[in-house]
């Protein structure tokens, strides 16, 4: 077993709410980010980054255009909070030796070269990685999940409400 947990599960399978849950009985011991949902009159807008520090920004939002968003579905992407805040959280993270949290590895973050790097940092590095990736296949996802120290735990209705207490178990084996 690696030192790598990454969720797989379909949207909405509870993915960011199981990480939300562990890093909370984690606390301080944790860093890095996780997703949150952006909601208003006719359902979903956008995305909030949430560092474990306190700090927030815009990810994505379906109002957001312009030289420095690229587009995916209906959102635009804020690749600088992205750069800015969520790969600093990350390395920031690794290097004080915290367990390092990123939800997500998804097609939004991807786009970045620094969060793929950063990403390749945490695996790859001597602290324990949890996070959630792409479901579906995506050329530098696929690459993450084929990495020996990554061990892939599927979210779904089966698993999702034991899953909270057998990740902070395999953390503590670590």
């Amino acid at each position: 077993m690696g030192k790598t947990l990454l969720l797989v599960g379909h949207p909405r399978s509870g993915k960011t709410t199981i990480i939300r849950e562990v890093c909370t009985t984690l606390g301080d011991r944790a860093g890095g980010f996780y997703t949150e949902e952006i909601f208003g009159p006719g359902g979903r807008k956008g995305f909030h980054l949430v560092t474990l520090d306190g700090k927030r920004a815009v990810l994505a939002h379906k109002d957001l255009r312009g030289p420095k968003s690229r587009l995916v579905g209906r959102y635009g992407v804020d690749l600088n909070v992205l750069e800015n805040t969520g790969v600093r959280a990350l390395d920031e993270a690794r290097n004080a030796g915290k367990i390092v949290i990123i939800d997500e590895i998804g097609k939004m973050e991807l786009l970045s070269q620094r969060f793929q790097e950063a990403v390749l940092r945490a695996i790859l590095g001597p602290t324990p990685v949890l996070g959630t990736i792409l479901y579906k296949p995506h050329p530098h996802a696929d690459i993450v999940k084929s990495l020996a120290p990554v061990t892939l735990w599927e979210v779904n209705p089966l698993t999702r409400d034991a899953l909270p207490d057998q990740i902070l178990a395999w953390l503590s084996a670590q």
